[in-house]
């Protein structure tokens, strides 16, 4: 009656023994370290980069706690703050500007442990310090942005078709005027901008002797670019916010128009607002080959002219008049070149980006064009092909001795560097790490004595059957702190509520059952069937209680925002490990104690 089948035991056992081993990690601690990255696209953290650190430290007797190299950066612990600090400051003096070193924390888990997969959770910005920023993008300049966009696209259009206008400007309302002599004109512009844009509100009109077209975005155009734009800039600001090290920096969309910066760990709020706001972009500029570059490498550098090394290591002269830059670039894909087989980077130039492309070529067949990456406030002139002739269409090949990987880097950088519309920084907030130690401590002691009087409580009333209660709610935590590691969740405040909350709705199921068996054993049937009855009748109850909390639960992750959705994540999984820590652990346990007994006389409850 009271046996579990061997299956149901091992199961039992088997989910204990990975509860153990995933809620271990978080036991260990975290301890200093240093994250070496790259600075710029071109530039690799390898194996070489991993020598170099370790010779660099080596060199000055810096000892540590082991050096490891993943996919993008290296990571050096070390025993303490100071010997983090010092070890910081050196290798970024050695490495240079082509890499970032910042501070990180890494987990202090035995290597076993992280070989397979058990990593602690990551501590909020309340729990662990650092700063937050509410950003507010500014809608309006994306919408000003893509109504330039379809200024430059109508102009090529009509072009492309021959259509003579006498004018295309972008009025104050956020509407393209486009101007034609004749009404026949007009007609034919406008056939061709209703098949060629229909995400256009096209009206002719006429005044001042003008024949007009009105072009305005509709409603649903207007909203995809707003929409696009605050992903853009969630990517982007992604991508940077990676540089600085954080273990688990919060990106996300708040309301419509907002976006949520937390980078927990961070104090220096200087150096997070310079990564926020940086740009990276890409310009064009011709070559001057016409003055001697032995001069300008001994100083007599032309006026108008900047000197630059190529990647292939030879000095140009760069003319500073830009032609074209980066913010005419739609779309950056990494491929192959046609004839040589290279990685290359094929760029797609908006309308007016093409027409002023196109123009260049024309006017410079011949001549070099030098392409040069802006990041980080540096320049590097990735190549510097040689003109063959007219380039139309706004189809642009990068080559320079790119390998795969960098193609796609830089790829990736020109398509995320920039930022789809300005951003401002509304909300500023820093909280200290003594602060966050602080409300680790009071979080953790309040589950803790709450355990403990529950505990007490249970074994005090309920005798035996409490301490299995007791042991049941521990393997609940148990359950529910695993869950939360492998699943890599950010434990922050409301989540710790959530957790205190979910060892008291846990101590309910097994109050539920206690009292059920106790009042079988009132109504005078045996103690075997009184067990087994209590765990049978009070599943129901356990589960509809359960159901109506988890119900709302998931209204409040739904609903909710930010901490809510935290607080109502952990409750939810927390309900489900009480139901399996309370129904089937609970049960094993008490199978294993007095399953076994053909004449059980009575229990201790």
């Amino acid at each position: 009656m009271n046996r579990y089948p061997l299956w149901k035991n091992i199961v039992v056992a088997v989910a204990l023994l990975l509860g153990l081993l995933y809620t271990l990690p978080n036991f260990f601690g975290e301890m200093p370290a240093v994250q070496v990255s790259s600075a710029r696209a071109t530039v690799k953290v390898d194996q070489s980069t991993l020598q170099q650190v370790e010779e660099t430290l080596s060199q000055n007797q810096i000892s540590t706690r082991g050096v490891t190299l993943d996919t993008a950066s290296i990571k050096v612990r070390f025993a303490d703050t100071d010997t983090q600090l010092k070890a910081k400051d050196l290798l970024q003096n050695k490495l240079g500007n082509g890499y970032v070193v910042a501070l990180n924390l890494i987990s202090s888990s035995p290597r076993w442990l992280t070989s397979m997969g058990a990593l602690p959770m990551y501590l909020g910005l309340d729990l662990r310090g650092g700063v937050h920023f509410l950003l507010q993008v500014d809608m309006k300049a994306a919408l000003v942005k893509t109504m330039d966009r379809y200024t430059g696209d109508i102009r090529s259009a009509l072009r492309e078709k021959k259509i003579p206008y006498a004018g295309v400007s972008r009025l104050a309302d956020q509407t393209i005027e486009v101007k034609f002599r004749d009404a026949v004109t007009r007609g034919q512009a406008m056939n061709e901008l209703l098949k060629s844009m229909p995400d256009l509100l096209l009206k002719e009109t006429e005044g001042g002797g003008d024949f007009k077209i009105s072009a305005s975005m509709n409603p649903q155009a207007q909203k995809k670019s707003q929409e696009f734009a605050l992903q853009q800039n969630i990517t982007t600001l992604r991508n940077r916010v990676n540089e600085l090290g954080v273990a688990e920096p919060i990106i996300q969309q708040q309301g419509a128009d907002r976006v949520v910066v937390q980078l927990p760990g961070v104090q220096d709020t200087a150096k997070a607002k310079e990564i926020l706001g940086r740009t990276a972009t890409l310009e064009i500029r011709m070559v001057d080959d016409e003055h001697d570059i032995n001069a300008a490498l001994h100083g007599e550098i032309p006026f108008g002219d900047e000197l630059y090394t190529e990647r292939k290591g030879s000095p140009l002269l760069v003319k500073k008049q830009v032609v074209l830059t980066g913010e005419y670039i739609s779309d950056a894909a990494p491929g192959f070149d046609n004839q040589t087989s290279e990685p290359v980077v094929h760029i797609s130039l908006d309308g007016r980006g093409a027409r002023i492309f196109r123009d260049t070529t024309r006017d410079n067949v011949g001549k070099r064009m030098a392409i040069l990456l802006i990041e980080k406030g540096q320049a590097e002139v990735i190549t510097a092909p040689v003109i063959r002739e007219e380039i139309g269409g706004g189809r642009v090949q990068i080559s320079g001795s790119m390998t795969t990987q960098e193609a796609n880097d830089v790829a990736l950088l020109l398509r995320a560097g920039a930022l789809a519309a300005p951003m401002e920084i509304i909300e500023e907030r820093t909280v200290g790490p003594s602060m966050g130690a602080e409300n680790i401590a009071k979080g953790f002691n309040s589950n803790i004595y709450g355990f403990i009087a529950i505990s007490l409580f249970m074994m005090m009333n309920y005798r035996f059957f409490g301490l299995i209660s007791t042991l049941a709610l521990s393997a609940n935590v148990l359950f529910l702190v695993a869950v939360l590691s492998i699943l890599q969740a950010t434990l922050t405040l409301p989540g710790m509520a959530a957790i205190a909350l979910t060892v008291g709705m846990a101590i309910d199921s097994n109050v539920l059952i206690n009292e059920r068996i106790r009042e079988e054993l009132r109504n005078g049937i045996s103690p075997q069937a009184a067990i087994n009855a209590g765990y049978e009748r009070a599943f129901g109850t356990i589960l509809d209680s359960n159901i109506t909390t988890f119900i709302a639960g998931t209204a409040l992750f739904w609903l909710g925002s930010g901490p809510v959705r935290g607080f109502a994540v952990v409750l939810c999984l927390g309900i489900l490990t009480s139901i399996f820590s309370a129904v089937v652990v609970s049960r094993s346990l008490v199978n294993l104690t007095y399953g076994r007994k053909a004449r059980l006389e009575k229990v201790s409850i």
